[in-house]
């Protein structure tokens, strides 16, 4: 049943003391850390991370209230917030005093909404007044202000992998203001405002922190709305509308996500998939905003696939009323409990679980029925080089084996991919090899993803399998294997040979040699000598196969020895010699290799006529017949001697 379900929460997730015994639950984006906060006389904080290595377990002074607390990067500063005007630090860091310090934020009467790490020892604090940047010194226990900037600030949220702070401002809290930290340093991005949907005056909508969501996807940050259904106008029903915001340049209202219903929905971006959530419906949609429809200026995108609930997942209990030998029990999924972060976390503080949210490809071939569109979606996923070769596969032998247009398609996007990659890689190489210079310094390695398909992947995988298989008509491979060729020639990607070999063989297994003749005759298999090797391998099949072999070697032109060796073992050697003299190669080439091929004839004309050719070739050359060719010949001359006599031998030239 599990193949219903192209999503699912991680197997191993991250554990913590659930909130029934806790007073207070925060999750930490930038560290991906839950922090489990107990009170009572001394403050109880278990912090769990993505791995056993990040969890911590401490003790604090009661000092009241915790509003947010979070480390530093890597654990080395702790932040607290009890207050509206302070935010008190504690040292992780080995060596330095284990002391709290304490510091105000700087604008009077300004309430801090709370405050972000941007760097191991730089923090951000965000008022309702605009944002303090300061820098921690962990070793004077005290902070040094970098920038501030005064702005009406509703509420806030931040991108730890990008570092961009987001605003709120206004009245209607509409229009964003972003920031951009990097050592030290902070940046105003322009202000951008989001469309609010219209209402009936004299209402007015406010924009809240509930309904926006930061994330980066393919690379690009985006701020995403959630537009909920307006009953004023006859929407068919919400939308998610996403920002793109540039490091420069102004945001603008790129794409549209149709949801096709309302309610309550959460937000996760997954593999650069945006997953949206439906909790009445218990069911999530996803959408792939490469895969556009253009709507005017706008991509407007309906879901990649049809919703779907999350694959259910069992927790197991714990606690002590849990048996030992209970069985685990049904989690709820989509439960008002669970918190959504991004980009891709979901916890479950009355359960005690922190779950990463996964996309499952092999689910999605069934559901995607146009192959183009499966294909464009699958080479955008980071694990989808085996599930791609199933879907070939499946094409192959499945219901689309008569369908050659598909497979061309499928064909045609594997091979641009690739061929961006082969691109690159020589770019790269280009670029390396010139050595140091501005413009190759800004080359980096292409990194080869689990989209790039080469020839070996789909022989391996794909050709040599469907080849062999019993009932698949053989035109059909023949056409497949050749739409697989004729799609690498036209990204211009050179063929390897084994490719050809796979042709050949299969021609010869089912007897269409006019075929191979053919195919020969007209280059549609490109020349290189394993190619020759093997069709002379064919010749106790198919005679004509030698001559073709031959043929093909004379039009390399690079591979006249083994043209050479070919004849000579078949013990044409006056063909050798003819062919020798018609490349200008004859006064080069070893004469102890052709008086022994001519010896094993038997023939003793054929041998005089190879003899007497050398013995000229040394006299045209040196002036003496004997020179070069008793080198290594002795045996040779003394045959010669003993059946035409000593007097048959050419004499040196005189002056």
């Amino acid at each position: 049943m599990s193949d219903e379900y192209y999503l699912e929460l991680s197997e191993n997730p991250v554990q913590f003391e659930n909130a029934s015994s806790v007073n207070n639950v925060f999750f930490d984006e930038a560290n991906k850390q839950v922090f489990a906060v107990r009170s009572g006389g001394a403050t109880g904080v278990v912090v769990k991370g993505p791995d056993d290595k990040s969890s911590v377990a401490f003790r604090m002074d009661d000092k009241g209230e915790v509003k947010c607390i979070k480390f530093s990067l890597g654990n080395k500063i702790l932040a607290v917030q009890r207050t509206t005007k302070s935010v008190d630090f504690m040292n992780f860091i080995p060596d330095y005093p284990h002391l709290e310090f304490s510091h105000e934020c700087k604008t009077k009467n300004a309430n801090i909404l709370g405050f972000c790490w941007t760097n191991w020892n730089e923090i951000v604090f965000v008022t309702d007044q605009g944002i303090e940047f300061y820098q921690v010194l962990p070793d004077k226990r005290t902070l040094k202000l970098l920038k501030s900037q005064s702005i009406n600030v509703n509420w806030y949220m931040y991108c730890p992998e990008t570092a961009v702070l987001l605003l709120s401002t206004t009245v209607q809290g509409n229009v964003l203001q972003p920031f951009a930290f990097k050592s030290a340093t902070v940046s105003k991005m322009s202000k951008f405002e989001i469309e609010l949907p219209a209402v009936p005056k004299p209402a007015k909508l406010s924009l809240s922190e509930r309904d926006i969501a930061v994330a980066t996807i393919y690379d690009q940050l985006y701020v995403m709305y959630l537009k909920h259904h307006s009953r004023s106008t006859n929407s068919p029903g919400a939308e998610v509308v996403l920002y793109h915001l540039p490091r420069e340049g102004t945001c603008r209202k790129t794409h549209v996500l149709k949801l096709n219903t309302t309610g309550k929905f959460a937000l996760n971006v997954v593999d650069n998939l945006v997953v949206v959530h439906h909790q009445s419906s218990q069911t999530s949609l996803i959408y792939d905003i490469k895969l556009r429809e253009l709507d005017g200026a706008l991509n407007v995108h309906q879901p990649v696939l049809p919703a779907r609930s999350i694959n259910p997942y069992k927790i197991h209990l714990t606690g002590p009323a849990a048996a030992p030998s209970q069985a685990p029990v049904p989690c709820e999924l989509y439960s008002s409990s669970w918190s959504v972060f991004q980009p891709d976390i979901i916890i479950s503080a009355s359960e005690g679980y922190l779950w990463y949210l996964q996309v499952k490809l092999q689910p999605t071939l069934n559901l995607l029925q146009d192959k183009g569109k499966l294909m464009d979606f699958l080479l955008r996923r980071r694990d989808c080089k085996m599930v791609i070769l199933s879907v070939c596969s499946q094409m192959l032998t499945g219901g689309d084996k008569g369908n050659l247009s598909v497979v061309a398609t499928v064909f045609d996007k594997l091979n641009q991919v690739y061929k961006e990659y082969l691109d690159a890689e020589q770019a790269y190489t280009a670029a390396m090899e010139s050595g140091p210079s501005r413009s190759s310094t800004s080359y980096k390695r292409p990194v080869r993803t689990q989209a790039v398909i080469d020839q070996s992947d789909m022989y391996t995988h794909v050709l040599s399998d469907f080849t062999e298989k019993k009932g698949v008509k053989h035109k059909f491979i023949i056409a497949v294997l050749m739409e697989y060729i004729r799609s690498l020639n036209q990204f211009q990607i050179p063929v390897q040979h084994y490719l050809y070999e796979l042709v050949i063989k299969t021609l010869v297994q089912h007897n269409l040699f006019y075929m191979l003749h053919q195919f020969l005759q007209y280059h549609v298999l490109s020349d290189s000598k394993p190619l020759a090797c093997l069709l002379l391998s064919l010749e106790s099949t198919y005679p004509p196969a030698h001559q073709l072999s031959l043929d093909m070697l004379k039009r390399l032109s690079t591979a006249n020895d083994e043209i050479v060796e070919v004849l000579l073992s078949k013990q044409q050697v006056l063909g050798a010699l003819r062919f020798i003299r018609s490349v200008g190669a004859h006064d080069n080439v070893s004469a102890r290799k052709f008086l022994d091929a001519a010896r094993q004839t038997n023939d003793t004309m054929l041998f005089y006529t190879i003899f007497r050719f050398f013995e000229q070739r040394n006299m045209r050359l040196r002036g003496n017949p004997a020179e070069n060719i008793r080198e290594h010949c002795e045996e040779h001359v003394a045959y010669f001697k003993q059946v035409f006599g000593e007097n048959a031998l050419m004499k040196q030239a005189t002056a």
